[in-house]
């Protein structure tokens, strides 16, 4: 399969432009959250998302915990995927595959302090009824799990990777200078990159972008799934 690339955290159409300039498969647009700020309104989303070329998917990340609110914003959005962050039951997520059957829908798989049992377990759970996975870092000082610009234990990663039946997205901490390393050590289905492809103002760097982007593809090349 093509590898996915995805640059989250978009915060305006400017933004948008400058991942899908540098080559990014998806977009993350980060809404109803539970510690971070939002960067943008739902409209605000919902008006770039309807801008974006086609061979650009749109990928809702969001805490929302029950099926009948994430529907409702991805309809607003006309968003086809969303990455699900918060404590979600599987029922909740089985009823999301019923309401609206065309969602693509990704779980996170946070990683923290020796917890790869749960991890585990938690992939076992909610693989037959999502496509993808996504490996993300907790940060214990500000409980947020995701977007803390931190990476965690690759070998975790590595290892989810290869037992799980769907696509693993690797996150936490990816820049341009290590997701070539990333890559060729955990062997992804895709990568993603938010809080590392920023500048000082917070807003998405072109050149960072476009080097994430080329030092990706470089590690699949090299070796990545």
């Amino acid at each position: 399969m093509t590898p996915i690339i995805q640059i989250a955290g978009i915060i305006d159409r400017e933004d948008a432009l400058t991942a899908v300039r540098a080559g990014a498969t998806h977009l993350g647009f980060p809404l109803r959250l539970d510690v971070h700020a939002e960067d943008l309104t739902e409209a605000e989303a919902a008006e770039i998302i309807r801008a974006l070329p086609r061979t650009v998917m749109p990928v809702l990340i969001t805490y929302l915990n029950k099926a009948s609110q994430v529907v409702e914003l991805c309809d607003l959005l006309g968003c086809a995927a969303v990455q699900l962050h918060g404590n979600i039951d599987v029922n909740e997520v089985q009823l999301i595959k019923i309401l609206r059957p065309q969602t693509r829908v990704w779980k996170s798989l946070v990683v923290g302090e020796n917890n790869f049992d749960e991890l585990k377990q938690n992939l076992a759970m909610f693989q037959p009824f999502v496509e993808a996975f996504i490996t993300d870092t907790f940060d214990p000082d500000t409980g947020a799990s995701g977007a803390t610009g931190k990476k965690h234990d690759w070998k975790i990663s590595k290892k989810l990777a290869a037992i799980s039946e769907k696509p693993v997205v690797l996150a936490g901490g990816l820049t341009a200078e290590n997701v070539f390393d990333a890559v060729v050590e955990v062997q992804p289905s895709g990568v993603d990159a938010h809080t590392g492809l920023e500048d000082q103002s917070g807003r998405k760097d072109p050149e960072k972008c476009r080097q994430f982007v080329a030092e990706a593809l470089r590690g699949f090349a090299a070796g990545g799934e």
